[in-house]
């Protein structure tokens, strides 16, 4: 997408938004010093990014049916947002391809290596990251390489000149895909990388019938573009209300979706709202003593018909105990009688032909714009909210300290 073809989306958007209408209407000298200039156009670009991401993929078959060919177990991972890309794709990937699926945190294969792996071999380790650059990134594929032989390895990242796709572009043991540029983002936080990274490993579940990966990128993209035409008031006026902590709650692939939200809302605020993410039947389980009555909750709503009727059964327990400032509810159809005045909803029309299983990216959506406003209306900068330098784009280096394997030459 050109930058004309950008500015012509943004301004379409904005045409029924006064939020967005006055964003835009800011210099852009202005949007940069307001710092949010990179990850608004970030968020909006999602719904054409995930169709080029989807052609990307559809092109890179072959390579990747080689590294699935005759495995036993898959294992996704990746650090931070990368790891709850994994987590998104793990059950579906699962039902599809019929294999053990586990998604592991960098940090865990990093510091327990073999132990953490599942044993059925052979297996692919597919590393998901957007800069490719975090020192456990390139890490631990080296490792693996060195101490498990039976391991294949699948890259999927945003950067084409980060240090996962310089390094092994070219080695035989290793299959490198590199999205389209735009994904690579420069705001802070992870938005288009990280809904395209969970549709690119989304995408190992359809090997078998590629017409439907397109199909279901194209219609991701529509549900997105109409949840970007509608939503920016619901989550702009929700920032505002004087919530101090915020609980993001799904089921299933969707539990990725509330890992991903809440730190969304952790990242822009810079800490200043306290978030957890949870199943809804976990919620029960000691986290609803964290539901305070400045709670912002956002339920990620289940089209399913048995998984919602356990969702629906704790939302009102909430409301029975008086639990909550206010409620977000994301989905298709969303009963009325679920909303109390001070709650709000974001209907997803088209949500529940897709699927309970690939609707992850669009949850995130709807939770990017609410930590983006919030992150505004905490006067800090969206495309860098970490006023102290806290965290940062990619993360600092650290030295990596070699397995037994590895000093024994293994």
């Amino acid at each position: 997408m050109t930058t004309t073809q950008q500015t012509g989306t943004l301004e379409s958007l904005a045409e029924q938004q006064p939020e967005l209408r006055e964003l835009l209407d800011a210099p852009i000298q202005a949007q940069h010093e307001r710092g949010y200039y990179y990850t608004l156009r970030e968020i909006c670009q999602q719904p054409s990014t995930w169709l080029a991401t989807s052609e990307t993929m559809l092109g890179a078959a072959p390579a990747i049916a080689r590294s699935l060919d005759g495995i036993k177990s898959l294992i996704l991972t990746g650090s931070g947002s990368s790891e709850y890309a994994g987590v998104c794709v793990r059950l579906p990937l699962e039902g599809d391809l019929g294999i053990f699926t586990e998604s592991i945190g960098g940090g865990m294969l990093l510091t327990f290596a073999s132990q953490s792996l599942p044993p059925e071999r052979p297996a692919l380790v597919v590393s998901l990251s957007r800069s490719g650059e975090s020192p456990e990134s390139v890490g631990i594929v080296s490792m693996l390489l060195k101490t498990e032989p039976e391991l294949r390895h699948l890259i999927l990242t945003c950067n084409a000149e980060g240090g996962l796709a310089r390094a092994y572009r070219n080695d035989p043991r290793v299959a490198v895909v590199t999205l389209d540029d735009r994904t690579n983002d420069r705001s802070l936080v992870m938005t288009s990388s990280f809904t395209n990274l969970v549709l690119a490993a989304r995408f190992l579940g359809f090997m078998e019938s590629p017409g439907e990966y397109r199909a279901l990128c194209r219609n991701l993209s529509r549900v997105a573009d109409g949840l970007l035409r509608s939503s920016f008031s619901v989550c702009a006026d929700l920032a505002r209300r004087d919530f101090g902590r915020a609980v993001f709650l799904g089921d299933g692939a969707r539990c990725g979706s509330a890992r991903e939200a809440a730190l969304k809302m952790l990242e822009m605020t810079a800490g200043r709202v306290p978030t957890v993410s949870e199943t809804y039947l976990g919620l029960r389980h000691g986290p609803m003593s964290f539901v305070s009555e400045e709670t912002l909750i956002v339920c990620f709503l289940a089209s399913d018909a048995r998984r919602r009727a356990y969702e629906v059964d704790l939302i009102r327990e909430l409301d029975r105990k008086k639990l909550g400032l206010a409620k977000l509810v994301i989905g298709e159809r969303i009963p009325t009688e679920l909303l109390a005045d001070r709650d709000a909803a974001i209907e997803c029309e088209g949500l529940a032909e897709i699927g309970d299983e690939n609707a992850p990216v669009i949850d995130v959506l709807a939770a990017q714009l609410l930590a983006f406003f919030r992150c505004l209306e905490e006067g800090l900068k969206p495309d860098s909210p970490s006023e102290a330098g806290v965290i940062s784009r990619v993360v600092e280096s650290f030295p990596l300290h070699n397995s037994p394997r590895e000093r024994d030459g293994a």
